[in-house]
This record gives C-alpha cells, sequence and structure tokens, in this order.
C-alpha cells in the first residue's frame, strides 16, 4: 500500500462523466506500470499482501479426459 499513497492535494471537482474517464491516464503508462497497478488493486480486493498472492488450491479442481 505504500507504493500508490493517497494524495489529498491531487484531487479537484469533476463531473461523474470526467471522473470516470481513467482511459488517457493509463493509455500513458507502460505496461509494465500498468501491471503493477493492477496488481495493486487486486491486493486490495482480495486481501492480501501486494508481492505475495495467495496459492491455487490445487485440490478443488479435477481434470477430466475426453472420452
Amino acid at each position: 500500500m505504500s507504493s500508490f499513497p493517497f494524495n489529498r492535494t491531487q484531487c479537484k471537482a469533476q463531473t461523474a462523466a470526467e471522473a470516470a474517464d481513467h482511459r488517457i491516464y493509463y493509455q500513458n503508462l507502460t505496461w509494465q506500470e500498468r501491471m503493477k497497478v493492477t496488481n495493486y488493486l487486486n491486493s486490495i480486493a482480495f486481501n492480501y499482501p501486494e508481492n505475495s498472492p495467495p496459492k491455487l488450491d490445487r485440490t478443488k479442481f479435477k481434470a477430466k479426459g475426453r472420452d
């Protein structure tokens, strides 16, 4: 969470349409920077430490052959 601190001085009054248009900001990032942001947002959404996502529980899945 320390990677992306919330900076309240960067906030400004916007319309809903302006606030929803994040495309221009993210287009200017490299794909590596976009992946870092994605990793951060996933860690917040699924409540795990930023650089250590949970392991997939492979006991929940079973592969079947086609008959």
